[in-house]
């Protein structure tokens, strides 16, 4: 495992090695998938990654499993319960975002038949693939990063800015930000 010459990001610990080479920038297409990483990019929205990817399975569990049909239907009451559990970031913004955005969710799904149609169709159902060479190279946002976050932002999702959805982009595979020398960018 430490053979391979990967993105420097993910060099930290070794669940942030695992989530670089087994998931970032691998091609998506369920949408319980996507919810799961609209709610988890949403929470990390001024964290670290890393911060986010330690509490995933508190996420999970205290957000059904990542089903948006549950989560659409989370009370005031279930929220609250949530805010005192400490394995996910207890924001009331955040946890209340995830709720509508479950909502809204369900709406595009019915709207394009599934959220992966709708999404994908923001870069011409093929990712994107850049060819960084260092870190500094990335953006933080796209055009199609731009337009993705202005659409849901419409649609009434909540902490979608462009740099949220950038990441879900690079996460989901819609844009492929391996560098050119890590070992994943052909592989993705």
């Amino acid at each position: 495992m430490k053979d391979k010459i990967r993105c420097p990001w993910c060099l930290k610990f070794e669940k942030y090695i695992c989530y670089h080479d087994e998931e970032w920038g691998v091609p998506v297409h369920d949408d319980l998938r996507h919810f799961e990483f609209l709610i988890l990019e949403g929470a990390q929205a001024g964290l670290s990654w890393s911060t986010i990817l330690n509490k995933r399975e508190g996420y999970r569990k205290n957000f059904a499993a990542f089903d948006p049909q549950k989560v659409a239907k989370f009370t005031p009451q279930k929220i609250e319960k949530i805010l005192t559990d400490p394995s996910i970031v207890r924001n009331r913004l955040k946890v209340q975002a995830a709720v509508n955005n479950a909502k809204r969710f369900l709406e595009v799904q019915k709207e394009f038949g599934s959220f992966d149609q709708y999404i994908w169709k923001f870069v011409n159902g093929k990712p994107i693939v850049n060819r960084w060479k260092t870190l500094k190279q990335v953006p933080a946002t796209s055009r199609e990063s731009d337009a993705l976050s202005k659409d849901l932002i419409q649609r009434g999702f909540k902490f979608v800015g462009s740099t949220v959805i950038y990441a879900h982009m690079q996460a989901c595979g819609l844009i492929n930000d391996h560098l050119t020398d890590c070992f994943r960018y052909t592989e993705v």
